[in-house]
């Protein structure tokens, strides 16, 4: 089985630093790049894009909410064309920086509550792709499901279904909010067990114990979440054992 293995990637701002992205692309094989929106300048998404680049890593865009302060992670009420302009405004931006480094911009993957939106939001979903059409032609949307995945398809672009490794589950398939004790899997056991699962029995338990059905085109680890490198690498190593071949997201996508 072929697979790809995505962090959410150059989150800092300035001189302030999340996360550990050197390392990280040094054990990923694609990377959602923020845009400058909810994280990111153009210093840091030139420097993630290139070093990416250099180490063979797919690069996706993660546009956000225009929302630093709360990280992407607070619901904004914006018209359909404020979201569609957005996400072409950060589709844009970092396919510029793609083409300036000689790589090819790869996938586009909303990031924090815009994501959320999208997921239960017709119009919402609607908007995004609406965005990634003009900006990207074809580029595959990542989506764990709902309404973003069905506006995608309906659009005529590829979806790339995903899971996350280090995120607890709702029984609905949502993840369950960070505000929520144990909504962040940080024990390297709980974590592997739950890549496991998703990878080779396309299932994943939700908190309460029930199992929901996912067949993931790629594994996710954050890039905040603590220890993400050591945490990506165990994933990768475990699974690899198991038989997974890890790929890019757009060469995953072209074999299935």
């Amino acid at each position: 089985m072929e697979m790809s293995l995505t962090a959410d990637l150059g989150e800092s701002f300035g001189r302030w630093r999340m996360g550990d992205d050197e390392v990280l692309l040094g054990v990923v094989t694609s990377a959602s790049v923020a845009c400058g929106f909810h994280a990111g300048d153009p210093m840091v998404m030139d420097r993630t894009v290139r070093l990416a680049g250099a180490r063979g890593v797919g690069v996706g865009a993660h546009p956000g909410y225009r929302d630093l302060e709360g990280f992407g992670r607070r619901n904004l009420e914006l018209s359909r064309d404020e979201i569609r302009t957005a996400v072409v405004y950060q589709v844009g931006a970092l396919s510029a920086f793609c083409r300036a480094a000689g790589i090819r911009l790869e996938h586009v993957k909303p990031h924090g509550q815009l994501y959320n939106r999208a997921l239960v939001d017709q119009a919402v979903a609607e908007a995004i792709v609406a965005g990634v059409a003009e900006a990207g032609g074809r580029l595959p949307v990542v989506a764990a499901g709902g309404a973003l995945a069905g506006a995608a398809r309906a659009a005529g672009l590829p979806v790339a279904v995903e899971a996350y490794v280090d995120r607890r589950y709702a029984p609905d398939g949502t993840l369950v909010p960070r505000t929520e004790p144990g909504a962040v899997l940080t024990d390297p056991a709980e974590v592997v067990a739950q890549a496991r699962a998703l990878a080779c029995e396309g299932r994943v338990r939700a908190m309460g114990g029930q199992w929901i059905s996912v067949a993931p085109h790629t594994l996710v680890v954050h890039g905040d979440t603590p220890d993400a490198p050591r945490l990506a690498r165990l994933v990768k190593d475990a699974l690899a054992g198991l038989g997974v071949r890890w790929a890019p997201l757009a060469d995953v996508l072209a074999a299935r």
